[in-house]
């Protein structure tokens, strides 16, 4: 028999055969081409992957890689197959490849380190976002749309950011590019916030927000920051500006590239870098096209709180008359500061906080209403601290006089109606302050504590001014709404018990309401119903249901033309209804006749964070809106 060799054609057949049949069964009824199944959740990984995401590259871009033969290439030298795929955008637009070379680059640089490579991200992305011509506008149904803005703003920041340090650093220069240089320009006045210049840049999105409920992020075009505030001496001092020094301001940082397309192609390319915050625009125009801006309103705020020590002022606050609240506003005389620069045209909302508390107990709401983007534009947020021990007379005086003083200082001449829209919204001992910017006191806390008219009184110009600043109220005529939350209208049963007569015994007055006191106990004590200077009320003797403070004035009504609303919290209301109340104050003594609004919400004394309560105060300043319109 002939023996078949061993390279015959016939033979090599069988062997491929049976090999192919061998691995068939090995592998069951596989095919080289097929499916596999995967979970809801993967597939939508698999779907939404890219470089940003942690998975990897998107499909569009491992696609394009493929087709253009460089999968191996990019895995050995990625930087050759970047410029290789780079070098055919000179012969014609194409928006895939704008894409795949945004994506590649970033990833390119993360691992390499280089920021060259997040530069040129963002201009493969601005390129890919911002055509020349509107029709090669990219679909927004296009899931690349959003991560070629979140590579864009991304790239921004991470190629500003020095390394190791991790500093970003946003300034004038020229800067690598993969392909060429990047030529950019910022003005010095875009650094400028109040009389304060912004520092310390941080990337927003490495901020996670803690002690909140809600976290709120603008989606848009630029990168988001959080900013830390400087004063320097070569920035005039504003008398608009009552900004804290230790407020983070949310910023968003936006890079425009001029002809970007021709810059693509011969490696040079210039940019303008503007800065903005969330006071002066939402959205801006690039290339003609409108786009909305991004910003990290919620990590700014959680920011400006971290580490303060504005907590451990809250009880040195209602302990000690003399401690001062504020240190680092630019005016401080009469603790109101504000959470961005004024601007005229928008309302003032005046928070005033409670007993043993601070600005920072207005948090919450301040996260809430600050992020609406329906209030947005038309509020402004003030804030007045005090020492909540100090006589609630006196310190109802310092912020009726201080409100007064800001609208003329800031409108003398009266041209902005908004000023005069104001809202003051007070929680607990707050809300008996706010109640005296609304009221025609006439003489009745004046007869309370004196026997004979003020004119009769002996005594220097400025105590004189303390006594009628303290005594006397007339309605502001700039607020048009109050809002009281938790607050004991007739009193509180904790102020009348154990507890608040311990807290009252161990309060100090400030020495500018103690000395003029004394004189006068001194040389005219038989004007005085008081028997000594020691029998000044605190606050927490004010808050007494049996008080003639509190007595007083729970009977003076709210002024014609000034709306009243009341949130009253209720922490068991399966309670029967007379037996009502916050753990502080009881529902009768929260519950005020002739209220706009009453709208009791089950919650502790802390209502001003309440959500349901917050929400109430979102439904009225829009209807203040309204009816303003």
């Amino acid at each position: 028999m002939p023996r078949i060799a061993l390279d015959h054609p016939l033979l090599r057949l069988l062997f491929e055969t049976s090999l192919a049949i061998l691995l068939l069964a090995l592998v069951g009824c596989a095919t080289p081409v097929g499916v596999r199944h995967l979970s809801h959740e993967k597939a939508y990984r698999t779907l939404t992957a890219s470089v940003l995401s942690g998975e990897g590259l998107s499909e569009p871009t491992i696609n394009l890689v493929n087709r253009a033969g460089l999968a191996e290439a990019y895995q050995d030298v990625p930087a050759d197959a970047i410029a290789d795929l780079h070098q055919r955008i000179s012969t014609q637009r194409d928006s895939n490849l704008l894409f795949a070379l945004a994506e590649l680059s970033f990833q390119h640089g993360e691992r390499s380190g280089k920021g060259a490579y997040f530069f040129g991200a963002a201009t493969y992305a601005y390129a890919f976002l911002f055509p020349e011509q509107l029709s090669d506008t990219p679909d927004p149904f296009d899931p690349r749309f959003r991560t070629a803005v979140d590579i864009y703003n991304q790239g921004i920041i991470r190629g500003f950011t020095a390394r190791p340090s991790g500093i970003i650093g946003l300034k004038s220069g020229s800067f690598r590019l993969p392909f060429g240089k990047l030529q950019v320009t910022v003005e010095p006045d875009d650094f400028l916030y109040g009389h304060y210049r912004m520092v310390d840049f941080a990337d927003a999105s490495q901020l996670i927000p803690r002690g909140l409920r809600n976290r709120y992020r603008w989606p848009g075009i630029g990168g988001p920051l959080v900013a830390g505030l400087q004063k320097e001496d070569g920035i005039q001092e504003s008398e608009f500006s009552r900004v804290p020094q230790s407020l983070r301001v949310p910023v968003t940082a936006v890079l425009r590239l001029d002809d970007v397309e021709e810059g693509l192609r011969n490696g040079h390319l210039n940019g303008d870098l503007s800065l903005y915050t969330t006071q002066e625009a939402t959205s801006v125009a690039i290339d003609g096209r409108r786009v909305s801006l991004e910003y990290a309103p919620t990590a700014a705020l959680a920011a400006t709180l971290e580490g303060a020590r504005v907590y451990s002022f809250e009880l040195k606050g209602l302990l000690s008359g003399d401690f001062k609240l504020i240190r680092e506003t630019s005016r401080t005389d009469d603790n109101i500061f504000f959470m961005a620069p004024y601007q005229p045209g928008k309302i003032p909302v005046v928070l005033v906080h409670g007993t043993a508390s601070s600005p920072a107990r207005w948090t919450e709401m301040l996260n809430e209403l600050s992020n609406d983007r329906e209030l947005w534009g038309r509020y402004q947020f003030w804030l007045f601290t005090y020492n909540t021990g100090n006589p609630i007379l006196y310190s109802s005086g310092l912020l009726v006089d201080a409100l007064g003083q800001l609208v003329q200082q800031f409108d003398p001449a009266g041209t902005d109606p908004a000023l005069r829209r104001m809202v003051v919204i007070g929680h607990s001992q707050g809300g008996l302050l706010t109640k005296l910017t609304a009221v025609d006191s006439g003489s009745r806390f004046w007869d309370n504590a004196f026997k004979v008219p003020l004119d009769q009184v002996d005594a220097s110009p400025e105590t004189i001014d303390l006594l009628r600043r303290s005594m006397f109220y007339t309605p502001l005529p700039f607020v048009e709404r109050v809002i009281f939350i938790s607050t004991p209208h007739r009193g509180s049963f904790i102020a009348g018990g154990r507890i608040g007569r311990l807290a009252s015994s161990l309060i100090s007055l400030p020495f500018r309401i103690f000395s003029p006191l004394a004189d006068l106990f001194e040389k005219q004590p038989e004007i005085m119903s008081l028997g000594s200077v020691d029998e000044i009320p605190r606050s927490t003797d004010n808050m007494d249901p049996t008080n003639r403070f509190i007595l007083t004035i729970a009977e003076i009504p709210i002024a014609p033309g000034i709306k009243a609303h009341s949130i009253i919290a209720v922490d068991n209301l399966e309670d029967p209804e007379e037996e009502w109340n916050d753990g502080v104050v009881a529902y009768e003594s929260a519950h005020i006749q002739g209220a706009t609004s009453e709208l009791i919400v089950a919650s502790g004394h802390s209502a001003q964070e309440n959500p349901i309560a917050i929400e109430e105060v979102r439904r009225i300043l829009r209807e203040h809106l309204r009816k303003n319109e």
